[in-house]
Order: structure tokens, then C-alpha cells, then sequence
């Protein structure tokens, strides 16, 4: 797991870095903008575009249909603002077209909150009593199984919603041969923190299954 937290911090450090970076190279549209742009290019009529609190907050709502942006992509003229505008609405476009695994993700959402909200805790009691009933840390265990599952089925949600906003954004036009492997590089760093938290969840998850086998 040490690995995987020192390559989170890299990631992490280098996905800002580069967001920094091309949040200085201007374009002629704003994040909302873009992603409005897109919608109405892809003929998607019934879905909104809105401004969120804080940063890289950015997420598209299925059960609202709206895209909301940070303020700062919302309303910035730039590659980083205008990739990420772009890859939101991906998303709103993988909704609209039915892609599978978005669906399987929206599916479980409600499972996968009740295990977020109950399963550091009951670890932590099925750790301090294992000696006593294993069978806590085993609902514990599965119960971190389904955030795993979860992790990973995000992956192709997340490299989709990315291919759909390079692809749009090039054919577009709003980037240049310049432009464009800067909002592919942006994409493909904040892809990367979606892989590591998978592979990060899984290395935890293969701990608690440990100690549960060394109670043996």
C-alpha cells in the first residue's frame, strides 16, 4: 500500500500541476460554454448546465441531468477548463445513449453509500473483536468489496467520458494541433487518479482479507 500512496501523491501533484499549467493557455469559449456547445451538437436538449462550489468539483448529475462545473471551469477560457467541460459532458452523453457500465454504476449508487457510510466502522469493530466474532470483519470485508467494485467499474465510465470529450473537441475545432494534446494530456493525468484509487482500494482490501486469514 506504500506504493500506492506515493504514486497517488505524484499523481496528484502532477495532475495539478498540469491543470495549472494549461489554465493559462486561452480559448474563445468558457467551460459552460463548451459543454453547452456540445450538448447541442450531440442533440441533447434536457440537460442543464450549472456551477458548483470549490475545485474539481465538477460532476454530471444523471438523476437531475445537469453538469455541474467548478466556478472557475465554469466560467474560465481555457485547454483545462474546456477538457474538463468536455469530459462532464461526456458523461451526460454516455446517459443519453445508454452506455452500459454508466448504468451499472448509477445502479448501485445506493448500495455502495450505505458501505461507504458503514464500512470504516465496521472494520474497525471486526479488527478489535476478531478473536471474539470474525464474522464483523467479514461483513466488513464485504462490505469494502462492493467500494472496490465500485472503483472499478468507474474506470471505463471515466476513459469513456474522456475519449468522447477529445473526440468532440477535435473535431470542433476549438483546439488546435496545440491545443488538443494539452487537453489529452489534462484528461489523461486526472484518468490516472481514477486508476490509482482503484488499485489503492484493492491493495486495502487484500489487507483485510489478510488479517481475517491470519486469524487462522
Amino acid at each position: 500500500m506504500g506504493l500506492v500512496m506515493v504514486l497517488s501523491f505524484i499523481i496528484q501533484q502532477t495532475l495539478t500541476s498540469r491543470f495549472n499549467k494549461y489554465s493559462k493557455v486561452p480559448l474563445n469559449l468558457s467551460g459552460a460554454e463548451v459543454a453547452d456547445r456540445m450538448l447541442r451538437q450531440n442533440g441533447i436538449g434536457d440537460v442543464g448546465v450549472g456551477s458548483v462550489n470549490g475545485q474539481l468539483t465538477d460532476h454530471y448529475d444523471p438523476s437531475k441531468k445537469v453538469i455541474n462545473l467548478s466556478e472557475s471551469v465554469y466560467a474560465q477560457r481555457n485547454v483545462a477548463a474546456a477538457a474538463v467541460a468536455a469530459h462532464e459532458t461526456g458523461h451526460a452523453l454516455q446517459h443519453a445513449r445508454g452506455y452500459a457500465p454508466l448504468r451499472l454504476r448509477s445502479a448501485i449508487v445506493p448500495v455502495v453509500s450505505f458501505a461507504n457510510n458503514t464500512v470504516q466502522w465496521v472494520l474497525l469493530a471486526g479488527v478489535l473483536i476478531i478473536q471474539i466474532t470474525p464474522a464483523l470483519l467479514y461483513l466488513g470485508i464485504g462490505l469494502f468489496a462492493i467500494t472496490t467494485l465500485f472503483s472499478f467499474i468507474t474506470l471505463p465510465v471515466e476513459i469513456d467520458a474522456s475519449r468522447r470529450a477529445v473526440a468532440w473537441l477535435e473535431q470542433s475545432g476549438l483546439v488546435t494541433y496545440e491545443t488538443l494534446p494539452m487537453a489529452k494530456d489534462a484528461l489523461k493525468w486526472a484518468a490516472y487518479t481514477y486508476v490509482i484509487a482503484a488499485l489503492g482500494s484493492l491493495a486495502t482490501l487484500f489487507y483485510y482479507i489478510g488479517i481475517a486469514g491470519n486469524r487462522r
